[in-house]
């Protein structure tokens, strides 16, 4: 049998998400969404492809829960997109009602599925998924940081005038603003990003991927990030279904690593095909040890205004 993923909310991201599923024929796809014939007619239109694509896969749109049983993948996008002027602390309230409803009612019929939370604030919201959903820390993450990382490899290349493939770089901590990029771990071709750009530049190159939801956000002005985000979830698919073991920065449980506890936050994970199979730690100096610690309290800050939904 092939695989099944389902991926709950097909607004912007979501359906992105299915089409990059899609061009990889990875797996056979469910769209689930609320909104009545949403999901129905993106599914029929993503079907009609197949043959333009040379695959096979069966895509369906539904709005019934019933049709997303015993999937291998669960994937959550539902919720609102950040508006402008809008804090990552009010997107939190909006959307963690739309993430406990889908949470409940998808595990309800997959309760060995890998679930995957993209709905922001991401590592708030997996926290949540998974209090929620009753399963094991190892089939429950989020995904922010390899956006984050892509992001600052884009801009790199893009500040050297070289190509994406020869960038290295990597991020920890909380997706979005409180992100922190491992400027000694990342470079071009082994080459040190110091040796290759002044300080005050790489420090607004730094500012600028913190920013960059923020800045897409501000440009559509009615909708934000999608295609980069689809492919990651992408990404975190691929490496779940074909059991890669491949190590993505995502938002994983801690119990002690990198000194944090009780909170999901952005680390290097290796994803198989159960999910997180191992948080890989890396050595941190007393400056990139207290900037991870302030964005765990940020994070920590968002879970404690979510109180009322973590009874």
């Amino acid at each position: 049998m092939r695989p099944k993923v389902t991926i709950i909310g097909a607004g912007n991201t979501g359906s992105a998400t299915a089409l990059w599923l899609a061009a990889k024929n990875l797996c056979d796809i469910v769209l689930l969404d609320v909104i009545p014939g949403l999901a129905e007619g993106k599914a029929i239109d993503l079907q009609d492809a197949m043959p333009m694509l040379g695959y096979a896969a069966t895509v369906t749109g539904t709005e019934d829960y019933k049709l997303t049983a015993h999937s291998d993948v669960l994937v959550i996008t539902a919720g609102s997109p950040r508006k402008p002027g809008m804090t990552r602390e009010d997107l939190a309230q909006v959307n963690a009602g739309v993430v406990s409803q889908a949470v409940v009612e998808a595990v309800k019929y997959s309760p060995e599925a890998v679930m995957i939370v993209l709905t922001n604030p991401v590592d708030a919201l997996t926290y949540l998924a998974f209090r929620k959903s009753g399963l094991p820390k190892n089939q429950v993450l989020g995904q922010g940081g390899i956006l984050d990382s892509a992001r600052f490899q884009v801009l790199l290349a893009q500040e050297l005038g070289v190509s994406v493939e020869s960038v290295n770089a990597f991020t920890l901590g909380g997706h979005g603003d409180g992100m922190l990029p491992m400027l000694r771990q990342s470079n071009v071709c082994g080459v040190p990003l110091q040796d290759l750009i002044p300080a005050e530049k790489l420090k607004a190159l730094v500012e600028r991927v913190r920013n960059r939801g923020t800045e897409i956000v501000n440009l559509l002005k009615t909708g934000s990030a999608a295609f980069a985000p689809g492919a990651a979830l992408t990404a975190m698919i691929e490496a779940i279904l074909q059991n890669t073991h491949r190590v993505l920065p995502c938002s994983a449980y801690c119990e002690g690593e990198f000194g944090l506890s009780g909170l999901y936050f952005g680390v290097p994970v290796q994803i198989g095909r159960s999910g997180v199979e191992r948080i890989v730690e890396l050595p941190l100096n007393a400056e990139e040890r207290s900037a991870l610690e302030a964005s765990a309290a940020k994070v920590r800050e968002i879970i404690s205004g979510l109180s009322a939904f973590l009874k």
